[in-house]
C-alpha cells in the first residue's frame, strides 16, 4: 500500500500543526510494515526541512509548477461541483470560495490514499484523510482576517464532507465538527498527537548546565511554550504575574518559547512594559526539541492559560519530563488533562494568579501533579499515534486491517479504554485505566 501525504506547510513555521506533522512523519518512519509513504514538498528548502524526519520507506516528491491539467480534474469537476456549490453556500462572506481541485498530480503518483494533515485540502480522485485540527475561527472570529475566515469556511466544510476519514485530536473537537458542519460522527477518528519531544533524547546533567548558561536561566521559572497568537492569552498571564508580585507575593519568573507572531507581538511587548515585567519575563523564541526537553526539566511548572486548544502538545511534553501542569479549564483541555493538572479559568486574572502561587509554592500539590501527569501520559505515545494513522490509511485505502489496527481504531484515547470492551491491546499491554 502506498500513502501520499501532502503537508502544504512552509519551512520555519513553528506552530503546533507544523510540529505535529514532523512528529507524524517521524513516527511513521519508525514503523515496520509493507506501507510506502510519498510526502509532497513545494521547494528544495522544504525538502531539506522535512528530510531529517523521514525513514527508509518514505520519500519526498516535488510538486510540479505549474500543475498539468488531466482527466482526474475533469472527472472531479463534473462529479463534485454540485456538492461543492452546496458546501460553499455555508461559507462566510468576505473572500474567495474556491475549493482547490486536483490537476492530476496526486493521482499520477500511484498511491492508494492521500492524507492532508495541515488544514489545507485538495479534492482528489483518491480516498482522502483530512485534519481540520480545530474550529477556533468560529469561536474567536475576531482573531482572523475576513479572507482567512472565508477560506476556512470554504476548505473545512469541503474537507469534512469529501474525506473518507476526518482526524481530530480530541472528542471535544469531534463534537464541534459534528455540530458545526453536520459531519457524520462515524467518519471522524480521534487521534491525539502525543509529545513531539519524545523523539528527542533525554537531556543529561551536562546538557542542563549548558542550557542554563546558553539561555541565561537564573533561578526558578515557570515555562509557557506557545506562539504569540492572541488566543494564547499572554496578556492576562502577565497581569496575573504582576498581581502576585504586587500583593507582596513571590516574584515569579516566566520563560516563554515559540515563534513571535508579528501582528500580535507589539501588544506582547507593550504588556510587558505596562506591568513592569522586563526582569520577570523572557522570550527565547523557537528552540529545538532537545533544548525544549531541557527547559521542561529545569522549569518549576508549566503554565498554559490558552483560551482555545483542540489538544495541547506542551502539556504532553511537560508530563513526559515530569513537570507539574497548570492550565485553562476551557475547550478540550479538561478532557485531555482530567485530574493531572491544576485547572483555572483563563478569563479570570485572579484565578490565574492563584494557580501560579499554588503550583510554585505547594510542594505536595506539585508532587501529586507530577505523578498524575506521568500516569496520564501512559495513554499517549508517538508510535501508537503513528500506528493509529496507519490503521486509518489502511481502512481508507481498502487494505486488510490487523487486530492491532482494529483495536486502535476503537480506542477511546481520552478515557483510556476500549470503546466496546476492555481487552488487552494486541501488543500485550493492558490499557484499562480506572
Amino acid at each position: 500500500m502506498k500513502v501520499l501525504i501532502d503537508p502544504q506547510i512552509l519551512p520555519g513555521v513553528t506552530g503546533g500543526i507544523a510540529v505535529a506533522v514532523q512528529s507524524l512523519l517521524q513516527g511513521l518512519g519508525q514503523l515496520e510494515g509493507p506501507e510506502e509513504y510519498c510526502v509532497i514538498v513545494d521547494s528544495d528548502e522544504q525538502r531539506s526541512w522535512l528530510a531529517p524526519f523521514l525513514g527508509g520507506q518514505q520519500r519526498l516528491v516535488l510538486r510540479p509548477r505549474p500543475p498539468q491539467p488531466g482527466r482526474a480534474r475533469r472527472l472531479l469537476s463534473r462529479v463534485a461541483q454540485p456538492v461543492l456549490a452546496r458546501v460553499r453556500g455555508a461559507a462566510s462572506a468576505g473572500g474567495p470560495r474556491t475549493v482547490p481541485t486536483s490537476e492530476g498530480f496526486h493521482e499520477s503518483l500511484g498511491c492508494d490514499v492521500v492524507h492532508f494533515p495541515t488544514q489545507d485540502f485538495i479534492l482528489c480522485a483518491l480516498p482522502m484523510v483530512y485534519n481540520p485540527h480545530d474550529l477556533q475561527h468560529l469561536r474567536y472570529p475576531q482573531h482572523f482576517p475576513p479572507r482567512l475566515l472565508a477560506w476556512r469556511e470554504t476548505i473545512y466544510p469541503a474537507g469534512c464532507h469529501f474525506a473518507q476519514t476526518v482526524v481530530v485530536g480530541s472528542q471535544w473537537v469531534k463534537d464541534d465538527v459534528v455540530r458545526r458542519y453536520r459531519t457524520d460522527p462515524d467518519k471522524i477518528q480521534v487521534i491525539p498527537e502525543a509529545a513531539p519531544t519524545q523523539a528527542a533524547g533525554e537531556p543529561t546533567p551536562a546538557d542542563l548546565e549548558r542550557l542554563r548558561s546558553a539561555y541565561r536561566l537564573e533561578g526558578p521559572f515557570l515555562l509557557f511554550p506557545a506562539v504569540t497568537w492572541a488566543h494564547k492569552n499572554h496578556l492576562r498571564l502577565f497581569e496575573a504575574l504582576a498581581r502576585v508580585r504586587d500583593a507582596s507575593g513571590p516574584t515569579l519568573n516566566l520563560v516563554c518559547t515559540g515563534a513571535r507572531y508579528a501582528p500580535f507581538w507589539p501588544r506582547i511587548e507593550a504588556g510587558i512594559r505596562q506591568y513592569g515585567l522586563e526582569r520577570q519575563v523572557r522570550f527565547l523564541g523557537y528552540v529545538p526539541d532537545a533544548d525544549l526537553r531541557g527547559l521542561y526539566r529545569l522549569a518549576s511548572g508549566l503554565v498554559f492559560p490558552s483560551l482555545y486548544e483542540a489538544s495541547s502538545l506542551p502539556i504532553f511534553e511537560a508530563w513526559l519530563d515530569g513537570l507539574p501542569v497548570a492550565c485553562s479549564n476551557t475547550t478540550a483541555l479538561p478532557e485531555q488533562v482530567r485530574d493531572a493538572g491544576l485547572l483555572f479559568d483563563p478569563t479570570d486574572v485572579g484565578a490565574i494568579a492563584e494557580a501560579l502561587v499554588r503550583i510554585t509554592a505547594d510542594v505536595d500539590l506539585r508532587r501529586d501533579l507530577r505523578e498524575r501527569g506521568q500516569e496520564r501520559l501512559k495513554d499517549f505515545d508517538l508510535l501508537r499515534t503513528a500506528k493509529a494513522y496507519r490503521a486509518v490509511y489502511r481502512r481508507a485505502g481498502g487494505s486488510p486491517l490487523t487486530d492491532e489496527d482494529r483495536w486502535l481504531l476503537d480506542w477511546d484515547w481520552m478515557n483510556g479504554t476500549r470503546q466496546r470492551d476492555e481487552r488487552a491491546a494486541p501488543d500485550g499491554s493492558q490499557r484499562t485505566r480506572p
